[in-house]
């Protein structure tokens, strides 16, 4: 039987504790797609349907003490750079 990596385990090395992220979430009553931010406080592998998968811990920066859990290759991690050119398109 031939090893497969955990299913978003090449995605999660890219993150580290502490890194911020975006994931998107849909809004039906906007009928878009919602971006949220917060910052990684673990990156684990779990077991989801029988298979391993890479599950990230954040803590939404908009939240006071709720912590979520998501699907690490859902995440986007955020860079000085993006954070400047989003925050630039906020205002406009």
């Amino acid at each position: 039987m031939i090893k497969k990596d955990n299913f978003g385990d090449i995605t999660s090395k890219k993150f580290e504790i502490g890194d911020m992220v975006e994931w998107t979430t849909w809004c039906d009553k906007k009928t878009n797609w919602i971006s949220s931010y917060g910052i990684i406080i673990k990156i684990e592998n779990q077991m989801k349907s029988n298979r391993l998968v890479s599950i990230s811990t954040v803590k939404p920066i908009n939240e006071a003490y709720n912590e979520i859990e998501l699907f690490t290759i859902s995440l986007e991690k955020i860079s000085e750079q993006s954070l400047t050119t989003k925050s630039k398109h906020i205002i406009q």
